[in-house]
């Protein structure tokens, strides 16, 4: 096998033609703050995820922020009070609720899903909890009918943290549609790129309008963006000026630009074909990785719930004798990039903050110990995949 003369990425940055020239159309009408593109990436956004509300922010992270501080303000929550989280995802998911002055709790994962076990909610829930954040890791929705159904019961909110996975459906229905509040990330590698960029969705109009202020310093809700002093009569202007300067809660300063907007419409133009490409990559990678199928599991979802794969998930069997710190730097050796599937509980920050609690979350310890991911993103060629491939078979050969 000859080895391949560049790295091979998890993720890419596909920027078209088209979204150049949207940048471009930002830059000649000298308008960077909120606008017309800003307004429509939202309402675009918004619908394609069967939400009323999306507010553009500059990251997923900020999202899931604001997200939490809206909840915790207007439901009364108290510091102290849980929200159940995934002992499988990216740190932000969790860090956003210790840096609310809540609790994370966590639960353990389906073992081929990675996605929050619903079976193993309720034996986590006590008199402080307050929520669940859902997270829908690596591309697919969690399982979400269970989840609404134990909120229901014991009377949760629901953040849905879809950060890896939009304009996929669970059972006929968006994801992102399912939570009181859902987020959503445009990142360098993501589904859809705007460099940076988030979104927080929901349906309820006092959510929005608390996130909104949220992400502008506090501000009062009568002046968010410049436009809002524009076209009003004597009273309404009056109302604005006397208000525009006004915070009423402490806030962020999490806002994005119109030129991250602008790449924004250009990629949701795009989208079908994106997804479409990363997906047909999935199955083909599915297709000549099986063989290996008895040493690695791979990507799974049923049939009920479409997958968007942002990456590629794989996790070394228990019992095979391969250890994955052998195959990953084989890999990386051979210029094929992996990334660890999002350890959480054994971050040394957590270990401080927690202590050695990984033993207690099986599933999220073996993945932990053994999963890893590679890239099918929308870029890659047959070429290429059919040396990812070959390395892997090369591994195999030598070891098995």
């Amino acid at each position: 096998m000859r080895k391949i003369g560049y790295q091979i990425g998890v993720g890419c940055a596909d920027i078209s033609k088209k979204e150049k020239e949207y940048v471009k159309d930002v830059l000649e009408h000298e308008r960077l703050s909120y606008g017309p593109y800003t307004k429509k990436f939202e309402e675009e956004f918004a619908r394609a995820h069967g939400c009323r509300y999306a507010i553009f922010l500059n990251s997923g992270t900020s999202a899931l922020r604001i997200a939490v501080a809206a909840l915790k303000e207007i439901e009364g929550w108290k510091d102290g009070d849980e929200v159940l989280c995934p002992a499988v995802t990216f740190v932000a998911s969790s860090n956003v609720i210790i840096m609310n002055g809540l609790k994370p709790v966590f639960v353990d994962v389906d073992p081929r899903t990675y996605n929050i076990d619903p079976r193993k909610i309720e034996e986590e829930i006590t008199k402080k909890t307050r929520a669940i954040m859902a997270v829908n890791l690596f591309g697919q929705p969690a399982d979400m009918d269970p989840i609404l159904k134990i909120a229901k019961k014991h009377k949760l909110k629901i953040i849905e943290d879809s950060c890896e996975t939009m304009f996929v459906k669970y059972k006929g229905r968006p994801a992102g549609s399912f939570g009181d509040i859902s987020c959503f990330s445009t990142y360098v590698a993501h589904l859809l790129v705007t460099g940076v960029g988030g979104f927080s969705c929901t349906s309820n109009p006092k959510y929005a309008e608390v996130m909104k202020s949220l992400a502008n310093h506090g501000r009062d809700g009568i002046y968010l963006h410049i436009d809002d002093d524009k076209n009003l009569n004597k009273q309404g202007l009056f109302q604005v000026v006397s208000r525009r300067f006004h915070f009423i809660r402490l806030g962020y300063s999490f806002r994005a630009t119109e030129m991250e907007a602008a790449l924004g419409i250009g990629q949701m133009e795009r989208k079908d074909q994106i997804l479409g490409a990363r997906k047909k990559n999935a199955a083909y990678l599915l297709k000549k990785l099986k063989p290996l199928a008895q040493y690695l599991q791979l990507p799974w979802h049923p049939g009920r719930v479409e997958h968007s794969f942002m990456m590629f998930p794989i996790v070394v069997k228990r019992g095979v004798g391969i250890k994955k710190q052998d195959l990953v730097m084989y890999l990386e050796e051979h210029n094929v990039e992996t990334r660890d599937m999002l350890p959480l509980l054994s971050q040394p920050v957590y270990k401080k903050l927690f202590g050695d609690i990984e033993n207690q979350y099986p599933v999220a310890k073996w993945v932990n110990g053994n999963g890893f991911y590679i890239g099918c993103h929308q870029k890659l060629t047959k070429k290429e995949m059919d040396y990812m491939v070959a390395v892997f078979e090369d591994f195999f050969k030598k070891r098995v």
